[in-house]
């Protein structure tokens, strides 16, 4: 009988173990976001890489790519759309063209703080909005437990009511629902990408922001704004969206690894982006700016019709219910 040699084998193990790479993951996922390295939300997202590899046993791999990268949020849902492997952290606002529905998450002062906001984006209704998103647009949430604080007015002058908004040219995403909530609140809604708010703020073509801390300190608006109206307009939750096309070709046991990891990722985010706001505060007073707590009611009142001028009313009230556990 004849032996086969072990030797080839036992080297090309111990070459392995002394350092060279490893095999190449079956599939990639490049996930795209507006955020700076900076933003906690950042930390989140780098937890998820290290969770989808461990689970995963190295069967997929996720590569982040801050500062959009792979360019602005609609073109990487498009991308997505399209069947690429990518995925991006977007808001309700933007998914709304697609499943009407996501555009109410981002309603003006529709739940405070995560924990509310959490049980509407962890709901048996929510699972049926993206099962609706994945069979009418071609785009898998993976989770939607992305928190990133409140939005606030980063101003140039100060701010108290909404008639001190009357002609100011406020920045703001260009899906309906924050165009009629910034438009609400007295200011001229201009939407434009986020990487081009610093540069418009400096050369005067906007006024104003409206912005959560993170995002605002990781891209030193305080450098080019010199007031903050704590507003808390709209509680920014967002998700992690990728191709419904690539998501139903992988293995069942990895589209669930997935989807576990990203609703875990999105809690090390949300609570980590809650940690954050204090000090985020206490920097912005340090580098100048003037930050005010006013009386939100008359805001609460200018944007309460938003809800029905956009169809949202009835959906408002159920969410809510089930923000507060009724």
């Amino acid at each position: 009988m004849k032996f086969t040699s072990l030797t080839p084998l036992i080297a090309a193990a111990a070459l392995l173990g002394a350092g060279l790479p490893a095999l190449a993951a079956d599939y990639t996922l490049s996930v795209n976001t507006a955020l700076a390295t900076s933003d906690p939300l950042y930390k989140g997202l780098e937890s998820f890489v290290a969770g989808i590899a461990s689970a995963s046993g190295g069967r997929i791999e996720v590569k982040l790519f801050p500062n959009s990268q792979l360019g602005p949020d609609e073109d990487v849902l498009e991308q997505a759309r399209a069947g690429a492997p990518v995925a991006v952290v977007v808001d309700g606002g933007r998914l709304a063209p697609f499943v009407n529905e996501f555009g109410v998450l981002g309603a003006p002062y529709l739940a405070s703080g995560y924990d509310g906001i959490r049980k509407v984006v962890t709901s048996p209704l929510f699972e049926e909005w993206v099962k609706k998103l994945h069979d009418t647009s071609g785009h898998q949430v993976l989770s939607f437990n992305w928190w990133q604080g409140e939005r606030q007015l980063f101003t140039k002058k100060p701010v108290a009511t909404p008639a001190d908004l009357a002609g100011v040219r406020m920045r703001t995403p260009g899906a309906p629902v924050w165009m009629e909530t910034v438009a609400a609140m007295g200011a001229t809604p201009t939407p434009m990408p986020y990487a081009e708010v610093y540069s418009a703020l400096q050369q005067n073509v906007i006024d104003a922001a409206e912005v959560q801390y993170p995002a605002a300190w990781g891209s030193k608006l305080h450098e080019v704004t010199t007031h903050v109206t704590k507003t808390g307009h709209i509680s920014l939750i967002t998700g992690l969206v990728t191709s419904a096309q690539w998501f139903d070709g992988l293995p069942e046991d990895l589209q669930k690894i997935l989807r576990d990891e990203a609703l875990k990722a999105g809690d090390v985010a949300s609570y980590g982006t809650q940690d954050s706001l204090a000090q985020i505060e206490a920097d912005l007073k340090a580098a100048g700016v003037t930050v005010t707590e006013i009386d939100v009611t008359p805001f609460k009142e200018a944007t309460a019709a938003v809800y029905e001028k956009l169809g949202y009313g009835e959906l408002r009230d159920q969410l809510q219910a089930i923000a507060t556990g009724q």
